[in-house]
């Protein structure tokens, strides 16, 4: 991936900024006082299609459009949240639209990736056995194949961390969830060319640690499942090119287990009455596991989506884990 300039940033956010405004970041005092820290969440929960995803998908679109003005269709596979933001991006083109998706996905997720215009394909058992699929289907179609990391998506993506670290450029460490990386890689890349000492740490799901074993042994690592209800993170096969910049840009990855991502869910609710999806709750169970560490400190936390079904969301509150077989 090329080193972003501040220019390259700036325009990125500027395009973002004609589909949707900044997200906001506050510091809710009583999550702080939970925390022993003063934490700044970032709200990527409030974005048009609910994650921080839907940003990539302009530039992304918007790159394309210039680069491949023959194209007449894309094909991706996803979680959902970049199947949602590829979708929308694409349709406001006049793009038809393939999103393959594994079996068992969220059904709610599908909804909305299908309301957006996308035509939505279950193949396989998880994301990795999807981006298969989509790559024979982008084949077979001569359709664009959209991977989940890309130069253009992480510049877009890096928007929402231009917006965070304008507004409150004296955090101590930013906790970011890593699932194929874009989110982690557009943090590192403003926080370095806004020129700041804040570290980046990224969190994985304990049951699908893949981008942290890689990091560890500084070389790429695949598991074997990735069984996590935490969908946005369940990634077996850590994208290579994420890895280069995060292996390089990140302090640390820190490893959260379902039950600590439920109760990081069940927390945000209570002390901000915000909805986080797992991934989106995953960078406050890795604060709460590293509280001695943070005391004290400013902290800010990426609340990367809100894209949880409802009846999931209703067990967490309930004091359950959803397990994932």
């Amino acid at each position: 991936m090329k080193q972003f300039t501040r220019k390259d940033l700036e325009e990125a956010a500027a395009l973002v900024h004609r589909h949707m405004p900044p997200t906001p970041q506050y510091a809710w005092p009583q999550l702080s006082s939970e925390v022993g820290a003063t934490v700044w969440v970032k709200h990527e929960n409030h974005t048009p299609a609910g994650a921080f995803k839907v940003r990539g998908g302009i530039t992304f679109l918007d790159w394309l459009r210039r680069a491949f003005p023959e194209t007449r269709g894309i094909v991706t596979a996803t979680r959902g949240n970049h199947g949602q933001s590829q979708a929308r991006a694409a349709r406001a083109c006049g793009l038809e639209v393939r999103i393959v998706v594994p079996h068992g996905n969220s059904v709610e997720k599908n909804a909305a990736t299908r309301a957006w215009g996308g035509e939505v394909i279950e193949f396989g058992r998880d994301f990795d056995e999807a981006r298969t699929e989509a790559r024979r289907l982008a084949a077979e179609t001569g359709h664009l194949l959209v991977p989940p990391f890309h130069e253009e998506i992480v510049r877009g993506v890096a928007s929402y961390a231009l917006e965070f670290f304008t507004a409150v450029p004296d955090l101590d460490a930013v906790y970011v969830p890593i699932g194929c990386g874009s989110g982690i890689c557009g943090v590192i890349a403003a926080r370095d060319v806004l020129g700041l000492n804040t570290e980046v740490i990224g969190v994985v799901s304990a049951h699908a640690p893949a981008a942290k074993l890689s990091f560890e042994a500084g070389r790429l690592i695949e598991t074997e499942t990735a069984l996590t209800f935490a969908d946005g993170m369940a990634v077996r096969v850590p994208v290579e090119e994420a890895f280069a910049v995060y292996a390089n840009g990140a302090s640390r990855i820190v490893a959260v287990t379902d039950d600590e991502v439920a109760e990081a869910m069940r927390l945000i609710y209570r002390t901000t009455h915000n909805l986080a999806e797992g991934a989106g709750a995953a960078p406050l169970a890795a604060v709460l596991q590293e509280r001695k560490t943070v005391r004290g400190k400013r902290i800010g936390i990426i609340l990367s989506g809100a894209n949880v079904d409802a009846d999931l969301f209703r067990a967490v509150l309930a004091g359950e884990t959803p397990r994932v077989a």
